[in-house]
C-alpha cells in the first residue's frame, strides 16, 4: 500500500477525534498569550501519543514543541489557537490547531520509524503578540527543514499575499501655558501630532503599492483651557516587503522629526509591537500541497492581484525555513473573516470537510519532504544569526538610518547583528 494510501485512511481513522479538538477549541475561546487550556489541549494529545512535549519554550507559558523521530529533516507544523475578543474564533484558529495537530499524529502513525523528525509546535497570539516572531528569536525553528501550515478563508489560494507589518508609538513633549491668558508661553504638543497626521496623508499619496501608515491619537490633552504638553499616537505601517517597511519607518521617523523641529517640541518614535515579516513562499512546497489537496476536490489558484490579506508571524518563520500558508475557503468569497459570520463558518460542516482534506494534504506534503530533504529549497534568511532581521535591528533601535550605521551597538550581538 503506497505511503499517501496509508495516510489517507489513518485521516479517515481519526476524522471524528480531529473534529472533536477542532470543536473543543472552537467552543472555549482564549486570546492571545491566555490559550491555556488550548495549549494543555493540544499538547496533551500529542504527549499521549508518544511526542517529547516541552512547554513553556521561548519563555511563552502558553507556546510548546512535541517532536517525534530523529535527525533530518525536520518538518514542523505550526499550530495557531488564539482567538479573537469578542468574536471567539473568527480567524478559524481552531482549524489551523487542529490540522496541524492531525498532521503530525497521522504522519508519525504511517511512517514507521524512518529517519527524521516530525515536529508540532504550539505558537499562541498570531493576532498582535507575534508568538512564531518570538519563537524564531529563541531558535525553536532553527535545524527545520520545512514549516507547513494553511489558514481558512474565503479564497482558495496556493500561498498568502501577506505584507510586512509593525507599530510605532509617536510622542510630542512641548510646554503647557494658558490658551488666553499666556497663549505664547505655549508650545501645543497635539498640535505637533495633528499635523504629523497632516504630513503622512500627503506622504500616503506616493507610497508604493501595498504600502499604508494607519494611526490614532492616544494621548491628546488634559482640559480645554490648558496648551497640551504631551500627546502620543499609534501608529501602524505595512508594506509589501520587509524592506519596503524599512523605508516606511525611516518615513515616518523622518517625518514626525520634520515636525518636531517646525513646531519647538521634542519628539520620540519609538516601536510599540513585534514586527512582523512579509511572508515568503516556497513554491515547491506550495505546490505540492495543492497537488495533494487537488485530490480531495479542492482546487488551489494564485492569488488575486493587488488583493493583500493582512500580515502575519508566519512571515518571520518564512525567512528562515521554507514555508507554505495556503488559505482555503470554508465560507463564500463575500464573506470576511474577523467577523460573526466566519466564527460560525469555523464549526461548520464545510469547515470539517475542509480540515480532513488539509490534514491529509499536509501529512503527504510532509511525507514528501521527509523523502526529500532539498524540495523546499533554502529559505531566503537561512543562515542568518539569531537577532538579524536584514535591515532593522530586533533590539528596538528605532533611528532613522539603517541600523548600526554609527548610530547603535546592539547589545546582544555587536554592532554588526543586521
Amino acid at each position: 500500500m503506497s505511503l499517501y494510501r496509508r495516510i489517507g485512511e489513518e485521516v479517515a481513522r481519526r476524522a471524528d477525534a480531529l473534529w472533536s479538538v477542532a470543536s473543543a477549541l472552537h467552543a472555549d475561546p482564549e486570546t492571545a498569550f491566555a490559550e491555556h487550556r488550548a495549549a494543555a489541549l493540544l499538547s496533551g494529545e500529542l504527549e499521549g501519543a508518544g511526542f517529547e512535549v516541552r512547554r513553556g519554550v521561548a519563555g511563552l507559558p502558553t507556546a510548546f514543541t512535541a517532536r517525534s523521530g530523529r535527525g533530518r529533516p525536520v518538518v514542523a507544523f505550526p499550530l495557531e489557537y488564539n482567538a479573537l475578543p469578542g468574536l471567539g474564533h473568527a480567524c478559524g484558529h481552531n482549524l489551523i490547531a487542529a490540522a496541524g495537530l492531525g498532521a503530525a499524529l497521522v504522519l508519525d502513525a504511517v511512517r514507521e520509524g524512518a529517519e527524521g523528525t516530525v515536529l508540532a509546535v504550539g505558537t499562541p497570539a498570531e493576532e498582535g503578540g507575534g508568538g512564531k516572531a518570538l519563537e524564531v528569536e529563541a531558535g525553536v525553528f532553527d535545524g527545520v527543514d520545512a514549516a507547513l501550515m494553511f489558514h481558512p478563508g474565503v479564497y482558495d489560494w496556493m500561498r498568502a499575499p501577506l505584507t510586512a507589518q509593525e507599530q510605532y508609538r509617536v510622542s510630542f513633549r512641548g510646554r503647557a501655558a494658558h490658551p488666553t491668558g499666556n497663549p505664547t508661553e505655549g508650545i501645543d504638543a497635539l498640535a505637533a501630532l495633528i499635523e504629523l497626521f497632516n504630513v503622512l496623508s500627503a506622504l500616503g499619496r506616493r507610497l508604493p503599492e501595498g504600502s499604508h501608515v494607519q494611526g490614532i491619537i492616544t494621548q491628546g490633552g488634559t482640559a480645554t483651557n490648558i496648551v497640551p504638553e504631551y500627546a502620543e499616537g499609534r501608529f501602524g505601517l505595512r508594506a509589501l516587503t520587509t524592506a519596503a517597511l524599512d523605508e516606511l519607518a525611516g518615513q515616518l521617523s523622518t517625518a514626525a522629526e520634520g515636525v518636531a523641529l517646525a513646531t519647538g517640541t521634542v519628539v520620540s518614535v519609538e516601536r510599540a509591537s513585534v514586527r512582523y515579516e512579509h511572508f515568503r513562499d516556497s513554491p515547491a512546497l506550495s505546490e505540492r500541497f495543492a497537488g495533494h489537496l487537488d485530490r480531495a476536490g479542492i482546487t488551489l489558484t494564485g492569488p488575486a492581484p493587488g488583493v493583500y490579506l493582512g500580515s502575519s508571524d508566519i512571515g518571520n518563520v518564512s525567512g528562515r525555513v521554507p514555508a507554505i500558508h495556503p488559505f482555503v475557503a470554508i465560507m463564500g468569497a463575500g464573506g470576511s473573516d474577523h467577523t460573526p459570520e466566519f466564527a460560525e463558518a469555523a464549526a461548520s460542516q464545510r469547515a470539517r470537510q475542509v480540515l480532513l482534506a488539509v490534514v491529509e494534504a499536509l501529512a503527504c506534503t510532509a511525507a514528501d519532504v521527509l523523502g526529500d530533504a532539498g524540495l523546499g529549497g533554502a529559505a531566503p534568511g537561512r543562515g542568518l544569526r539569531p537577532g538579524a532581521s536584514r535591515g532593522r535591528c530586533r533590539t528596538g533601535f528605532t533611528g532613522r538610518t539603517s541600523p548600526w550605521r554609527g548610530r547603535c551597538r546592539c547589545p546582544r550581538w555587536g554592532r554588526r547583528c543586521c
